[in-house]
């Protein structure tokens, strides 16, 4: 079943590159009383997601902040080493936080995996967008498959 606004995000652990290596991090230490953006591409270092989506993000960083977001997040399912190599070369720095879901635990929680298996890149998650306030759900936009419009970090900041 696909979340929907109003759902509380699932607990699981995922994975962030930090300096001092690789760590386990929860949904519940994300969301716990914050406003969280959390968006997902389908691949890490893909045309879309590397040219347009993180960089709209990227692009909308302080106007988010400025609307009340505490995190931005970013969610792929790819091992944590591509997340922080993909977030180096975009020059993401502190903005974004780069979430690896490298099983796809917190995507197929969400109900919001892809499969491009066709395409040799397996189970992925669906390009979406969400806001969360204290870990519910407040707004929730979905691609429709080859779609960037309504996830994209301009589309969300209409959204707040």
């Amino acid at each position: 079943m696909t979340i929907k606004v109003g759902d509380t995000i699932p607990s699981v652990k995922l994975m962030q590159a930090t300096a001092e290596g690789p760590r386990e991090v929860s949904t519940d230490d994300i969301f716990k009383g914050k406003t969280v953006v959390l968006f997902a591409v389908p691949g890490a270092f893909t045309p879309t997601c590397s040219a347009k989506h993180l960089p709209s993000f990227l692009a909308n960083y302080d106007a988010l902040k400025a609307k009340g977001v505490d995190t931005i997040a970013c969610m792929a399912v790819n091992d944590v080493f591509v997340m922080d190599a993909w977030a180096k070369s975009q020059d993401v720095g502190d903005r974004i936080v780069m979430l690896a879901d490298g099983s796809g635990v917190l995507t197929r929680a969400l109900g919001l995996e892809l499969d491009l298996t066709a395409r040799g890149l397996g189970i992925r998650s669906q390009r979406f967008a969400l806001v969360a306030k204290d870990g519910v759900v407040t707004h929730l936009a979905v691609e429709a498959p080859g779609g960037f419009e309504v996830s994209k970090g301009e589309a969300i900041l209409a959204a707040l």
